[in-house]
Formats: C-alpha cells, sequence, structure tokens
C-alpha cells in the first residue's frame, strides 16, 4: 500500500507542477504590470523634472504628502474630486443589482432567439470603447445633434440644448452611460450562475404547486445572492477606483468640476500640472492605492463575520 501511497502523491505534486507552469505567464503578467511599476513611487519623495534624472533633483522627503493636507488649494481640490469619486462609487453600488435583475428578466424570456438577440444587443457595448461611446454621444447629445434636431423639430425647444458640456445631472449621466455599456456583460456572470442552479430543485417546486414568480424569488434569487454579495464585496474593496476613460473622455472645461474624479485628478496632476504635478499626483496616488488595499481587507473582513466565508 505505501507504495501506491506514493506514486499517488508524486502524480499529484507533477499535476500541480504542470498547473503552477500554466499559471506563470499570468503570474509574470501581473509582476511586470503590477508590481513593477510600484518602483514609480520613488517620484513622490523627489522634487522631481520631466527630462531629469533623480540624481539631479533635490530630496524632499514627504514634502508632497504633507501637502494635501496642508496646503489649502490642494485641500479643496482633493476634497472636491473625493465628493465625485465618492458619489459615482455609491450610485455604482446602488445600482449594481440591476445586472442580477436583467439576468433573471433575460431567463425568463422563453423564445430562444429573442433571448439571444437581447442578449447580443446588450452584450456588445461592453466591447466599444470609451472614445467610440463619446462618439455616439455626441452624436445624440451635441447641440446639433439627433435629440436636439428631434426636439426642434417637434417645436419642444427652440434652442439646441448642450447635453455633453452642460453641469447638470453629471453624475446620473455618467452613470447611464456606464449602464449602457457594461449591463448585458455584468449580467453574464450571473446567467453563468443561475445555470449552476439544480434544475432537480425547480422540479420539485413544481410539483409543490410553485408558479413562474415563486420559482424565481425561492429558488433563483437565493442561488444568485452569494454572487452577488462577493461581486458587492470586491466593489466596496475597489471604492476609490473609478477608473479614468470614460472620465477622461468627456470632461470638458463647463462639467470637470463634477465630473474629475480621483484617478482622473491623478492623470491631470502628473500631465496637466503646475510645478509639483508629477510628484504630487504620484504621492496621491500611493496614498490611493495604500487606502484601496485597506478597504478590500475591510471588505474580506466583513465578508468573514456577516458570511462566514471570505474573499480570498
Amino acid at each position: 500500500m505505501k507504495p501506491k501511497s506514493g506514486i499517488q502523491k508524486s502524480g499529484i505534486q507533477k499535476s500541480g507542477f504542470k498547473l503552477f507552469l500554466l499559471t506563470l505567464p499570468f503570474l509574470a503578467a501581473v509582476f511586470i504590470f503590477s508590481y513593477l511599476p510600484l518602483h514609480g513611487w520613488i517620484y513622490a519623495f523627489f522634487d522631481y523634472r520631466p527630462g531629469l534624472k533623480l540624481s539631479q533633483v533635490d530630496f524632499t522627503g514627504f514634502k508632497y504628502f504633507t501637502m494635501i493636507v496642508s496646503n489649502a488649494v490642494r485641500v479643496s481640490q482633493v476634497t472636491r474630486v473625493l465628493r465625485n469619486t465618492f458619489a459615482m462609487s455609491f450610485l455604482g453600488i446602488l445600482f449594481s443589482p440591476l445586472p442580477m435583475i436583467f439576468a433573471l428578466l433575460l431567463t425568463e424570456i422563453r423564445s430562444k432567439t429573442v433571448k439571444r438577440l437581447v442578449q447580443t444587443l446588450t452584450t456588445i457595448p461592453n466591447f466599444i470603447s470609451w472614445v467610440l461611446v463619446y462618439a455616439i454621444a455626441f452624436a445624440m447629445f451635441s447641440t446639433d445633434g439627433f435629440i436636439n434636431r428631434l426636439l426642434v423639430n417637434l417645436n419642444l425647444t427652440s434652442d439646441s440644448i448642450n447635453f455633453l458640456a452642460s453641469n447638470k445631472n453629471v453624475w446620473m449621466k455618467m452613470l447611464g452611460y456606464t449602464l449602457w455599456k457594461g449591463l448585458g456583460w455584468s449580467a453574464i456572470m450571473y446567467l453563468a450562475t443561475i445555470a449552476t442552479i439544480d434544475q432537480e430543485l425547480y422540479e420539485a417546486a413544481v410539483v409543490d404547486g410553485a408558479n413562474r414568480f415563486q420559482k424565481v424569488w425561492h429558488i433563483t434569487i437565493p442561488g444568485l445572492l452569494p454572487t452577488y454579495f462577493v461581486l458587492l464585496l470586491l466593489s466596496i474593496g475597489n471604492f476609490i477606483n473609478n477608473g479614468i476613460d470614460m472620465y477622461y473622455v468627456f470632461q470638458n472645461p463647463l462639467n470637470k468640476e463634477w465630473i474629475e474624479v480621483l484617478d482622473l485628478y491623478i492623470y491631470n496632476q502628473g500631465f496637466g500640472g503646475i510645478g509639483s504635478g508629477v510628484p504630487f499626483a504620484t504621492a496621491v496616488g500611493m496614498i490611493k492605492s495604500l487606502v484601496s488595499v485597506v478597504l478590500l481587507f475591510t471588505a474580506n473582513k466583513l465578508s468573514q463575520v456577516i458570511r462566514k466565508e471570505k474573499i480570498f
């Protein structure tokens, strides 16, 4: 029996080593694109100017970190972008059940042709870049766009409305663009979860006289909730990471006060800031990354306390 056990153990070790080799390229990619760039954090401690070497500039220590809370102008700017960041993230969390609800409604469509058509049409926008999304929005909502022409032709307004440059309802408009682009794609995970639910549960419910709504309420939704809570906790851990693409293409001088989130602020300071742009932007980015890590571990602890399961 011992030789057999040794052979099994050796086989498991070889299998595990092969799996490690398969994941090695991905681990290398993560190291190159996620960990290696952390070396750039060193610029936050120097009075760096583009084109100069670090040996040619002065070491400033924590000057740019203290500037975040000591300089009145910087404090005002950071407060403003944090307000926008928290608002966008809160709206994203508030409407996070929509992909799950959409997946539920999609599975209730009886016609396979209609179901595939709806799923395809709602998934395709995810593969459209934000530059093209802005081009579509410009064609629809610019002063000479489709919506304004329609309103003028119907005599609903005499002057064109500049929807894109307006500073009104900026948060809700960005939320609308995000939902349009990602709703179908976000629902895929819930559709996969629904497919894994034991069909015998539905059959037993039919025998007990349950209707379609009761089957959804008592079987499908409880089966989806674990997936939803894991994604929700991950989004809480990613609360201050809104991204930059969508906000960068839609920003303009009129709506910048309401659309500039933390990631976009760091980019604007790093590439368009005056004087201390690069080191200050790096310092803000460092603090943002550390806060994100703290939020992620906090979300993991909450998951352990509430759901008795860890995210990682």
